[in-house]
């Protein structure tokens, strides 16, 4: 229900990160497994003052009791069908913390047996649950110029083929001294064993890559 009722999605995570910052083993955390519960049965029965009662501050002053009422009022059918997915024996409850620092990076925390465990930091595999979230960590990957993370938010497939291409490039590179290099003014260009093609120019007085494939 994402388009009728956005800050639903942000209940099972209440109270989480302030519990995070007493302490993980010692804090005595809210069971966020009440807070699903309670929300669920609230959906069911259409009642807006008890869902208005479960959102974060934040979202209460977006909302507003009057602004919940209306989305609760368009969106009976789907609150309904969320309510009892939610008290259904398949559903499982996930509660997460994330921490935003100063530069825009973030680390995300997933709650395990009483504690938060790192889930994503930099170079630590991602588990993006959204596209959104996948076109963040790819974006951090990108601004922290880190090859490993750029790894990590890849397609198996994608980061096969990547993998190979630098890998037979790296072969192919392997004895520099013996390939043709073809200098033209301040441009050269190598085709290196294995298909590929590199391109470099020489400014400042030194030869740099230019370009690759």
């Amino acid at each position: 229900m994402s388009s009728a009722f956005p800050a639903s999605r942000a209940l099972l995570g209440l109270g989480l990160l302030a519990g995070l910052a007493a302490g993980c083993a010692e804090a005595h955390l809210p069971d966020p497994r009440l807070t699903a519960a309670s929300y669920a049965d609230a959906a069911r029965h259409h009642d807006s003052d008890r869902i208005y009662a479960l959102l974060s501050r934040e979202s209460q002053r977006d909302f507003g009791r009057e602004g919940t009422r209306k989305r609760v009022d368009q969106a009976k059918v789907e609150l309904e069908r969320q309510g009892a997915a939610l008290l259904g024996p398949s559903s499982r409850v996930q509660a997460s913390a994330e921490i935003r620092f100063e530069d825009g990076e973030s680390a995300l925390f997933e709650l395990e047996a009483g504690s938060f465990r790192l889930s994503s930091l930099g170079t630590v595999p991602s588990r993006a649950r959204s596209p959104s979230e996948a076109l963040g960590d790819f974006r951090r990957a990108l601004a922290r110029r880190s090859y490993p993370a750029l790894l990590g938010v890849m397609s198996r497939e994608t980061r096969s083929a990547l993998e190979g291409d630098l890998k037979s490039l790296v072969l192919g590179l392997e004895n520099p001294e013996t390939l043709d290099v073809k200098v033209s003014g301040d441009n050269a260009t190598v085709t290196v064993p294995g298909g590929h093609q590199v391109k470099l120019r020489h400014e400042g007085g030194v030869w740099r890559v230019q370009d690759f494939d």
